[in-house]
């Protein structure tokens, strides 16, 4: 089955943050991911409002797991600390 790797954040240090966007999406890629939303449009209907917004694809739980868990991510994700608020989930697709 696939997943979805769910991303809400807010940006509080947008040029840390870009050294972070710069690795993260070719991690992302690199494991297997595709992006399906990066920022854009969006309605808050409940909870947190957290103004950028990421949802990318990957074949298994287990593919989108691992690629958090990579090298190439941990790297891109020393640079969201400090510089975001962030939730971010992994959802099986049925």
């Amino acid at each position: 089955m696939g997943a979805l790797w769910i991303a809400h954040v807010t940006v509080t240090d947008e040029e840390a943050y870009g050294r972070y966007a710069a690795l993260a999406g070719p991690a992302i890629t690199k494991h297997g991911g595709s992006f399906i939303a990066r920022g854009g449009r969006y309605v808050q209907l409940e909870g947190t409002d957290r103004p950028r917004n990421v949802v990318a694809r990957f074949a298994s739980v287990e593919a989108a797991e691992a690629c958090y868990h990579s090298p190439e991510y941990q790297e891109a994700l020393n640079h969201a600390r400090g510089a975001s608020e962030r939730e971010l989930v992994i959802v099986e697709v049925s």
